[in-house]
């Protein structure tokens, strides 16, 4: 398992290597007048080696952590973004006079971004990363000045790609040498940390997200204070890749942060990913000519969004806080100018962003890896709350985020799924007037925020479990990013038709579904999903020309005020315990429903005290879905008859659907082993555990599990299937709870139930508890054969399952072959100087036997002669 991280290592590197390969030629070879390699190929080689990069960084390794999934994220954004200025201006969008001003802003971030995380770096004593950090930004440094003077500095670029380009060959291979030959052949300096020396990085968090998301706010505040410095003459489309890959690569910190519990942080980044994506749309619509004008209440919102999220982001240090106060400021400067991102008042805040943006994340990202802390100011907030009568703070601990029903790798996006509800309403209730609705800030704020980010939130909400909010968010955002699209995107001019109605109308009647539905949920939820049905009757309206003057932008305001609600409760709640901004109780209640306040519990399968969990509610009667090799089954202790007997009646069994029994190993029929067929035993032996349900005779030997009365529902009156699955969870829950009665956790008739939320979406409040894993691993059921005549040598099939006929045939031909030589199981080894003293033993004492205690002895022929006897 170690040396997946190392080969990790190796594609980072080595990835890094090549880029500087294909950059050191082009810069050593090009002149002032001809490019060695044409710039459209430059740049889609470049985008390869950046996705190459930000994979690696993605998988980051063990030995440099977080600091080199910064380095690798840092130079991929900077390759992606010049990758594609280079694309523009070989496809001729860009003149060649205008590259300089296209590659400098950017280049310049960049830069200073390399120069503190290499600088970090000299601190922790990293040499790899310094030389490749400080050896790429030294090269950035160059390039601006081979832009500003022809000819100036080419070569000294090209050298410090020479430096990068030889250090990453050597650790690279080293690397990737020493994973092939599982660490026998190891170039000197290229060894791996071990784990005891790696303290310093672990348990940070996702501070390698954090000093990414700072690269790119340096970044975009680069690009957009470089005019007001007079670097470059405007904000124009030669900067639209560097603005919108901050944009892509804050949505892929945005995703790592709600994997790593992070909702505050996952929100925040969200948010600066929509300015990324507005201020690069404001520099391409300059290519068409068209002035923007930024309408005043949505800025105005998206500034008390900010003041709000950098309040409540102070739990975790003031200094983050602060510095999110900054684009409330920001916001602010927008709404203040009419040309927003063109004017100098906006890009002087941007100026002081890029400062601070600096600061911090030269601060993040020593305390990254450094046992010695930079103060933050963590705790203040805490502190102040405690003096507060009536406030008490929540802890922050994993079980905040557990998941509505069962296992999630997400924390809960409700916050910025309500907020993204706030942003698009606000933004659609600015009219356009007699102006082109292109040049109107309002598409990127609808198709990105109210779409692509609901989007996103509907995922991780169906992740959690939670299927209401996963489709109204799923919904929600279909309609903002189609309604964007159409109205705002130049698709529906002034052309009103019947097809543009007839789409809304279905929307109108899916949307009645998801109100009903959230009857069941709470006020908070009813009340969201009405008023956007009023918004779909205003854009109705439109599409048939009958709008009333004033009533869309009445009811957006309405709608953005109840999400505004909505999103204040979530992130004030997750934030408090105590008091709780209410979102209501649900208004309807029905048997088996009603806002999963009494949800039977939902553990995760991966962790040994789940499964305990869910032992000890299986001890005390109560039955239980699991995971298995195959679909998801309902499950109750076979010495708890009246468990057995309540998951017969929930299941509503069918006659041709009894019932089976599992057991974790053949060594628990250890006692009644001389009941059984030494064949029979051989073939268990051979074929478990598998996804293989054999079907035996009953007979007094089921006695040894305690069904009692129970015992006649499992199996038919003749037969009963058995089976060992080849799943460590349920082995261990079998392990502890002792044989178990199974069946499909599905009413009779309906499909096979393959996924955790599933049993409790069939049987409702009828389970005691689930064990989750998620999808299932197979579909398809176990395969069951007919053993009930296996002493003739011959067997049949009831069901051919997931293991194929062929394969169970060959086994048993295997254990028929080894029987005819003599051989015996070796799981039931015969001792035949203590047969008759142990076939005198009684019952109860045969109870009591371990599955690791000696096994009682009885020949084979003994064995069977007892067996036609009972």
């Amino acid at each position: 398992m170690a040396q997946r991280p190392s080969l990790h290592v190796s594609v980072g590197i080595l990835g890094i290597s090549g880029g500087s390969l294909l950059l050191l030629v082009n810069n050593y070879t090009s002149s002032s007048k001809t490019d060695f390699i044409p710039y459209t190929a430059l740049g889609i080689l470049l985008l390869v080696i950046a996705v190459l990069l930000a994979y690696a960084a993605i998988r980051r390794s063990l030995s440099h952590a977080q600091l080199f999934s910064s380095v690798c994220l840092t130079v991929s954004a900077l390759w992606c973004g010049s990758g594609l200025v280079y694309i523009l201006a070989g496809q001729g969008v860009l003149h060649p006079s205008e590259l300089r001003y296209s590659l400098v802003p950017g280049l310049a971030a960049f830069t200073l971004a390399l120069l503190i995380i290499g600088g970090v770096a000299v601190v922790v004593k990293k040499v790899v990363l310094v030389l490749i950090a400080v050896g790429i930004g030294l090269a950035c440094a160059h390039q601006i000045a081979g832009l500003s003077a022809a000819g100036f500095g080419q070569s000294a670029t090209a050298a410090n790609y020479l430096l990068v380009f030889l250090v990453c060959v050597y650790f690279g291979f080293g690397r990737l040498l020493s994973t092939i030959t599982d660490g026998k052949v190891e170039p000197p300096a290229t060894g791996l940390k071990k784990k005891s020396e790696l303290k310093t990085e672990q348990n940070q968090g996702c501070s390698d997200a954090v000093s990414v998301g700072l690269v790119m706010n340096l970044l975009s505040a680069s690009v957009l204070a470089c005019p007001l410095l007079g670097v470059v003459p405007k904000l124009f489309i030669g900067h639209v890749p560097w603005l919108w890959t901050a944009g892509v690569f804050q949505l892929g910190m945005c995703v790592l942060f709600f994997r790593g519990m992070d909702t505050l942080a996952a929100t925040f980044y969200a948010f600066t990913a929509l300015l990324k994506f507005a201020e690069g749309y404001s520099a391409l619509l300059s290519f068409y000519s068209i002035e923007p004008f930024s309408p005043v209440p949505f800025p105005a919102v998206f500034s008390v969004l900010f003041s709000i999220l950098a309040l409540f982001s102070c739990q975790k240090s003031l200094l983050e806080g602060l510095y999110q106060l900054f684009f409330a400021a920001y916001c602010i400067a927008i709404a203040a100018q009419p040309q927003g991102f063109f004017q100098g008042g906006t890009q002087g805040v941007q100026g002081a962003i890029f400062v601070f943006s600096a600061y911090m994340l030269l601060i993040i990202t020593f305390n990254m890896v450094s046992t010695t802390m930079i103060p933050t100011g963590q705790g203040c907030f805490k502190a102040l709350v405690a003096r507060m009568p009536g406030l008490t703070l929540r802890v922050h601990d994993k079980e905040l985020h557990a998941p509505y029903l069962g296992y999630s790798k997400y924390a809960d996006a409700e916050v910025l799924g309500h907020a993204c509800s706030v942003l698009a309403a606000f933004a659609m209730s600015d009219t356009v007037g007699d102006r082109n609705p292109l040049s109107v800030l309002i598409l990127p704020w609808v198709v990105v925020a109210g779409g692509v980010l609901q989007l996103f939130c509907g995922s991780v909400a169906f992740a959690r479990g939670k299927t209401f909010e996963s489709t109204v968010f799923y919904l929600y955002g279909v309609m903002w990013a189609v309604w964007g699209l159409t109205r705002y995107g130049g698709l529906y001019g002034e052309t009103r038709s019947f097809q543009v109605a007839v789409g809304i109308i279905s929307f109108m009647l899916f949307n009645c579904l998801v109100t009903a539905a959230a009857l069941l949920l709470n006020v908070a939820w009813f009340v969201y999903a009405l008023t956007f049905q009023l918004i779909l009757i205003s854009f109705l309206l439109d599409a048939v020309g009958a709008l009333p003057y004033g009533y869309d932008i009445g009811v957006t305001i309405i709608f953005g005020l109840v999400s505004f609600y909505c999103f204040l409760a979530h992130i004030f709640n997750s934030t408090f315990q105590s008091p709780q901004i209410p979102l209501g109780k649900s208004l309807v209640k029905l048997s088996g429903v009603g806002g999963g306040a009494d949800v039977c519990p939902h553990v995760s399968a991966r962790k040994a005290t789940s499964v305990l969990q869910i032992a000890e509610i299986m001890k005390n009667g109560g039955i239980c879905g699991m995971p298995t090799d195959t679909v998801y089954v309902l499950v109750a202790a076979c010495n708890r008859p009246d468990a057995v007997i309540k998951a017969y009646k929930v299941k509503k069994q069918a006659e041709d659907r009894p019932m089976s029994l599992w057991i974790s190993s053949i060594k628990q029929l250890e006692p009644v082993r001389h009941l059984l067929s030494p064949l029979l035993l051989d073939f268990m032996e051979a074929a478990w555990p598998s996804s293989i349900s054999m079907v035996i005779p009953k007979g007094p030997w089921m006695d040894i599990f305690g069904l009692g009365d129970a015992a006649k529902h499992i199996g038919t009156p003749q037969s009963i299937a058995i089976r060992n699955p080849d799943c460590s969870v349920a082995t261990h829950l079998i392990n502890l709870v002792g044989p178990i009665a199974v069946t499909s956790a599905n009413p009779t008739g309906e499909a096979d139930t393959t996924h955790h939320n599933q049993v409790y979406a069939k049987l409702g409040k009828k389970v005691d508890g689930v064990l989750c894993d998620g999808p299932s691993p197979e579909n398809i059921a176990s395969t069951v054969v007919d053993c009930t005549k296996i002493e003739t040598g011959h067997i049949g099939f009831f069901r051919v399952g997931l293991i194929p006929k062929s394969k169970v045939l060959q086994i048993f031909e295997e254990v028929q072959m080894r029987c005819r030589h003599g051989q015996t199981n070796p799981a039931f080894e015969y001792d035949l100087h203590l047969s008759d003293t142990l076939t005198d033993k009684s019952s109860g004492k045969e109870d009591k036997a371990e599955s690791n205690s000696t096994p009682s002895t009885v020949s084979p022929e003994q064995s069977l002669v007892l067996r036609k006897g009972s």
